[in-house]
């Protein structure tokens, strides 16, 4: 059960300790990718799908060799599995910078919000109001927890620190190069549709959990339905609009960005949020639960994997 215990401990060891501030491996891949993205750039999806197929490939090779080595000692394989998740997830740096935006809205620090919000999206904070700081936040909210939460989790279970490993790798070449702007048009088109086929899965089972964890699954399911099918993103339409639902809350609307401005779909119904309180304690309980379903699956996996290969040898019947 070396798999399930691992993502239990590293789900575990990223709610006590968080991101390391400094030397974190997310960040020195990053590193890793900008400096291959200054010495192989060109403006073509060629140039991008070498590049992506290069640094994906890469971080899942590591993974394979991990579990490739510790794959007959458990102990090992679940610290192997253990450390590819905590590196991986990031809800509690997430609620972390949540709480301090919500800090300085509550101390009426307007310009401190504003600063502090760059923390968790890409938008202009000149443009933010209170109302816009809020709602930028309950939005990265429910994005990240797919993105840095559950997504991990629903690989890890089924792909062990491969699929904990390519998911982060390609999550974060979509943060770098996967926008609609002139330079990463074609360049990022391939980071970016790879991160929308991997976040897929984990982006449904988000929605579908913050309904449920919320009390309100008709809500959510309503806004879902109604609401994602708009959203420019395949992945953060049903997961914003589940979580606008499932608070009773309206999100979407104008979103400013340094170099451009977005029109993006209502979603939901009722007020804008007037807090990020409720969006970070509704995230919570969709992390603690899946992170039940993904130790579940693995364990289950594991299981059923190890009763298959432990059963009776075959043996070939003679006539005599």
């Amino acid at each position: 059960m070396s798999r399930a215990l691992g993502l239990a401990l590293g789900f575990a060891a990223d709610q006590l300790f968080a991101d390391p501030r400094r030397g974190h491996p997310v960040a020195g891949f990053g590193q890793l990718a900008a400096a291959l993205e200054h010495r192989t750039y060109d403006d073509s999806r060629p140039r991008g799908v070498a590049f992506t197929a290069l640094l994906v490939g890469g971080a899942t090779a590591i993974g394979l060799a991990a579990e490739r080595a510790t794959r007959d000692h458990p102990v090992a394989h679940t610290a192997a599995t253990a450390a590819a998740t905590w590196t991986v997830l990031g809800g509690a740096s997430l609620a972390r910078e949540a709480r301090a935006v919500q800090a300085r809205l509550d101390a009426d620090d307007l310009d401190g919000a504003r600063v502090r919000v760059t923390h968790l999206v890409g938008r202009d904070p000149r443009a933010l109001d209170r109302e816009g700081v809020t709602r930028a936040v309950v939005e990265s909210v429910a994005e990240n927890t797919s993105d840095a939460v559950v997504t991990p989790l629903v690989w890890g279970a089924v792909a062990g620190v491969p699929g904990l490993l390519a998911h982060r790798a390609a999550n974060t070449l979509d943060a770098m190069v996967g926008h609609h702007t002139e330079r990463y048009e074609r360049f990022g088109w391939a980071s970016a549709r790879l991160d929308d086929v991997l976040g897929l899965p984990g982006a449904r089972l988000t929605a579908l959990l913050a309904g449920l964890t919320s009390g309100h699954p008709r809500r959510a399911l309503r806004a879902w339905r109604r609401d994602a099918p708009a959203h420019p993103s395949p992945n953060a339409g049903p997961v914003e609009a589940a979580f606008a639902g499932a608070l009773g809350v309206r999100l979407g609307g104008e979103t400013v960005y340094p170099h451009r401005v977005e029109q993006r779909p209502v979603l939901g119904d009722g007020p804008r949020p007037s807090g990020p309180g409720p969006a970070i304690r509704l995230a919570q309980r969709v992390g603690w639960a899946a992170l039940a379903i993904a130790v579940a699956h693995a364990a289950a996996s594991e299981t059923s994997w190890t009763v298959w290969t432990s059963g009776p040898p075959f043996r070939r019947t003679t006539t005599t």
